[in-house]
């Protein structure tokens, strides 16, 4: 049996910062992995100021991140999909423009995606939380969406013509971004290397995520795909410094600290003891297990 794993995220580059090397650490062992984008990126903001292809990201930042993640499918060996909405940008007094993302009925924006769990079956489904992450407001409606389309795509009485109905086994929210991960990074950066730069704005990350719950449920091993990860997202140049050290971490350091990359279980319908380190524990050659 083919597992099959996918992953919606709100905008091209967020499959590179969110999740990459479990991407690419189940197509090394053969398992289909399908990404959904659910926006074009219109609206995003160039963050690399040694952006090559500048003038064309201030002459059309759409066609740009359609290249742009092109080469980050390429570098991961995934499939992709987009599904067709406008990024709703991010404007201080939280409004959203017409016909955005954000601003389309879920009912109407989840139709897209039931075709697609219908069409792929996927035993496995990513999204982000409730917050979406962070609340831009593509995140939110990311996760709206997915949630809605994978309670959908198991009804035989929803979205008429889109396909068979399809019951996901498990749904698991994105929590990378973890205290526990910071911690680890931490502690081990203070060892090897106490008089590292990049201390004090990891001090600064352990500080807004103290006291927040310790959520993951999942720890996918990530070790030996950490330049497939670090190549897919600079691949997306407009939005990702290529030195950046937020995104950028020595590898020895990561494989000795931290991994991984970390994944809540929400939703199941198989036997699953945690914590996990596969995101298909508890599937069966059949696709479930009762």
């Amino acid at each position: 049996m083919t597992l099959r794993l996918l992953a919606v995220h709100a905008h091209p580059d967020d499959e590179s910062s969110k999740g990459a090397g479990t991407y690419a650490s189940y197509r090394a062992r053969g398992d289909q992995v399908t990404i959904v984008s659910c926006t074009g990126g219109e609206r995003g903001s160039i963050l690399n100021d040694s952006l090559a292809d500048r003038a064309m990201a201030e002459r059309d930042m759409a066609g740009l991140r359609h290249l742009e993640m092109a080469r980050a499918q390429a570098i991961l060996g995934i499939d992709h999909r987009w599904l067709g909405f406008v990024d709703s940008g991010m404007n201080d007094d939280g409004s959203v423009p017409v016909n955005s993302f954000a601003a389309i009925p879920i009912e109407i924006a989840a139709e897209p995606l039931v075709r697609v769990i219908r069409e792929l079956r996927p035993q496995v489904l990513i999204t982000y939380d409730e917050n979406g992450g962070y609340p831009h407001p593509d995140h939110i409606r990311c996760h709206e969406v997915s949630m809605e389309a994978y309670r959908a795509a198991a009804d035989p009485d929803r979205y008429p013509g889109t396909g068979e109905p399809w019951q996901i086994s498990k749904v698991y929210y994105d929590r990378i971004f973890n205290l526990e991960r910071m911690e680890a990074l931490y502690q081990e950066l203070r060892v090897s290397d106490p008089e590292s730069p990049r201390l004090e704005p990891l001090q600064a990350s352990r500080d807004r995520l103290t006291g927040y719950p310790q959520l993951a449920t999942t720890h996918v091993p990530v070790g030996d795909f950490l330049d497939t990860r670090d190549a897919a997202l600079r691949a997306h140049e407009s939005q990702v410094s290529p030195d950046s050290s937020f995104f950028f971490w020595p590898h020895d350091l990561v494989r000795r600290a931290w991994p991984y990359e970390d994944f809540q279980l929400v939703e199941s319908k198989v036997d699953t003891q945690m914590p996990e380190s596969d995101l298909f524990s508890g599937i069966d050659d059949d696709g479930f297990r009762a």
